[in-house]
């Protein structure tokens, strides 16, 4: 079977989309349906994808209902991905939701249900995602795409919890990029995409009741607040799918993707802030060991 990465769209590829009902998880997969690619939908209501299961016929799109925090489910979805197709090329790790207010505003169970998905769902997923790749895939070869956020470059006012999930999903996937044998041909990008128009802006995000404690609107919770009622995001998840494609097709992709000038802003102002931070302090290190 030819490589994945020499940079070509491959017909028989089988792609695996989690939270492939909106947003960018919808994008991509109508972008590879079109393109004649194979895809596994996951998501946890399977009439979401009712029209495209009538375009396009089951030897081309499999559509299973999953929900990814339940770790049978995801098991038994991959299970049905290898029945159907042999095989699974790429996995894009999309599924998500955010619970979004000052750290006391919200409740334990809030911060809870955001790590259930957001981290330890993505975990459910990638370890099935690694096993297919290395122990069903002749030759073992695979992509996965761990999809972050900005807000997992650097933490913002109100959103506490979610950027400490989507942190939590990157130092996960940079130290297992570093457990897999390069013989393998198994990689691991982390996508951080910036405020794009998705479920995340409707069903996927809530906003919970301020507290009083920091209500002034010039506070930065508060503006975080205005510019997601105001659903302000200008990134087109048609247009981002075209490029998350690309990726799965670098001969040596790169750990990290910021997709967003406000991504890319935040990682410029975070390695900027660290660089500083070091340049500052290192001397204080100097005599900090045993002797």
């Amino acid at each position: 079977m030819a490589e994945l990465c020499k940079g070509l769209v491959r017909i028989d590829e089988t792609t695996q989309v989690t939270g492939s009902s909106s947003g960018s998880g919808r994008s991509v997969t109508e972008l590879l349906l079109k393109n004649g690619n194979r895809v596994v939908a996951t998501l946890r209501s399977k009439e979401a994808l009712s029209d495209l299961a009538e375009q396009y016929p089951s030897s081309q799109l499999s559509i299973v209902q999953t929900d990814v925090v339940k770790t049978s489910e995801v098991v038994a979805a991959f299970a049905k991905a290898k029945e159907a197709f042999g095989r699974v090329d790429v996995v894009f790790n999309n599924a998500g939701m955010a619970i979004l207010g000052e750290t006391e505003s919200k409740s334990d169970q809030d911060a809870r249900q955001i790590f259930e998905v957001d981290f330890w769902g993505a975990s459910n997923v990638t370890r099935e995602a690694i096993q297919i790749f290395g122990e069903v895939n002749k030759p073992i070869e695979g992509r996965l795409l761990q999809v972050s956020s900005s807000l997992g470059l650097r933490g913002r006012a109100a959103a506490s919890y979610y950027a400490a999930s989507k942190h939590a999903l990157e130092g996960f996937s940079e130290s297992l990029a570093q457990e897999l044998d390069l013989a393998w041909n198994i990689k691991v990008t982390i996508i951080e995409p910036g405020p794009f128009r998705t479920g995340m802006f409707k069903g996927n995000m809530q906003l919970v009741p301020q507290h009083p404690a920091y209500a002034d609107p010039e506070l930065p919770g508060s503006k975080l607040r205005q510019f997601m009622n105001l659903t302000l995001a200008d990134g087109d998840t048609e247009k981002a799918a075209i490029v998350i494609k690309k990726l799965t097709h670098l001969d040596d992709p790169q750990l990290r993707f910021p997709l967003h000038r406000l991504a890319v802003r935040a990682g410029r102002e975070k390695a900027k802030s660290l660089t500083e931070t070091i340049d500052r302090y290192e001397s204080w290190t100097e005599n900090v060991y045993f002797t």
